[in-house]
């Protein structure tokens, strides 16, 4: 249905919505399974209504995983029922996501599209990101803390710590039916336990090194997620350190692809390069030529590589200007992940792909989406000075 509604347009002499040159006949289908597009509401809290529109855009570009990456070091917004005090750690008592908030986001693409009578639909896929990124759990539970000056990695020696993931998985589970879970696991530094007396202590209790109480703690997680029914997916980091001892479930980083699926696992593509919206001085060009199966040429490979996201990491992004981030560049990789390779690669894309990308800039913008112009040397930017929108 998103295909055939691009095909219709309103006719200012008729006054009536129209399809040209029909009939058509589709035969549409996607490249690829998984096309994902990652937001961030932990560096800047973004309110419900405004993750409903960037759920309602993704639609038009056919991206069906909202990787929603909830919590990070700096602020909780999430009610967990079981421990209640965990979403002290958000910025403030009005940014904050119930557990009825998070319900409705899960459920915002399935009413949206019944309504509009579509028949395309959003997963969600949570992410807690562990044992790093997570010194805002200590805003409610200090004892997650190694100590006061120790405040992230999670504190690997202690029961409560596992007990409290056990908790918050527990509870997501209710909210995600999505059959992937997303675990973080990268950034970790774990210098501060070896500082810390009581988890140095433990780590020579258990005969380990810091590197592999992160392993555990990892691995830890990971069996927790399984048990929920959920397929854990990681960071890069978790297999560039360990990978061998890592169930052979989904990985997501810029580069690893090709490593990650020689080994047998399977893989979500990104590039922190050229697919993380957060660098705008990357052009739509670096988003459309970025191929998530280079380097990788045997075909059962290419079948482990799910498929890819992009990523808007929200450090300096928030309501103001999320959407005019995202879009109209996402859409040149959402392109990538639906077409097959041959109709993208291999072709003059100013010719090919600006003009579809003009084209679609001014869809979203009549659909009221906030999309920024195409070819602006930093994306966001609103424009240059009076022109025509298929020409910005």
């Amino acid at each position: 249905m998103p295909t055939f509604s691009q095909l219709c347009a309103f006719d200012y002499g008729t006054k009536t919505v129209q399809v040209y040159n029909a009939p058509w006949y589709i035969q549409d289908k996607p490249r690829f399974v998984y096309r994902g597009l990652m937001l961030d509401t932990s560096r800047h809290y973004l309110p419900i209504d405004v993750i409903k529109q960037v759920i309602e855009s993704m639609s038009y570009a056919k991206l069906n995983v909202l990787h929603w990456h909830i919590i990070d070091e700096q602020s909780f917004p999430l009610e967990v029922p079981t421990y209640p005090k965990l979403w002290k750690g958000a910025y403030t008592k009005w940014e904050r996501y119930t557990v009825e908030d998070a319900y409705d986001i899960v459920k915002e693409s399935k009413i949206f599209f019944n309504r509009k009578q579509f028949s395309f639909s959003i997963n969600v896929m949570a992410e807690i990101d562990i044992p790093g990124h997570a010194e805002s759990w200590g805003k409610g539970y200090p004892d997650l803390w190694p100590s006061p000056s120790c405040r992230e990695p999670l504190d690997v020696s202690k029961e409560f710590t596992f007990d409290m993931i056990s908790g918050i998985l527990t509870d997501m589970r209710k909210i995600f039916p999505f059959e992937l879970f997303h675990l973080g696991g990268d950034e970790v530094n774990t210098d501060c336990w070896n500082s810390t007396p009581h988890v140095q202590q433990w780590l020579q209790d258990h005969n380990m090194t810091t590197q592999e109480a992160y392993q555990y703690f990892v691995l830890t997680a990971q069996k927790i997620a399984i048990s929920k029914n959920w397929t854990p997916v990681n960071w890069e980091e978790t297999f560039n350190t360990f990978a061998t001892n890592l169930n052979p479930l989904t990985r997501l980083g810029p580069g690893v692809c090709p490593k990650a699926v020689a080994k047998g696992f399977r893989c979500i593509y990104s590039n922190q390069g050229v697919w993380y919206l957060d660098h705008i001085d990357v052009p739509w060009e670096g988003f459309y030529n970025a191929e998530p199966l280079e380097g990788i040429n045997s075909a059962s490979e290419q079948e482990l590589v799910l498929g890819g996201e992009v990523c808007m990491w929200s450090e300096v992004a928030d309501t103001s200007n999320v959407l005019q981030t995202i879009w109209p560049r996402a859409a040149a990789a959402a392109e990538r992940l639906w077409s097959d390779r041959e109709a993208t690669s291999g072709k003059n894309i100013t010719l090919n792909a600006l003009p579809r990308l003009h084209y679609y800039r001014c869809l979203l913008n009549r659909r009221g989406v906030q999309a920024a112009p195409v070819t602006n040397k930093y994306a966001r930017q609103p424009p240059n000075g009076p022109d025509s929108c298929y020409e910005q």
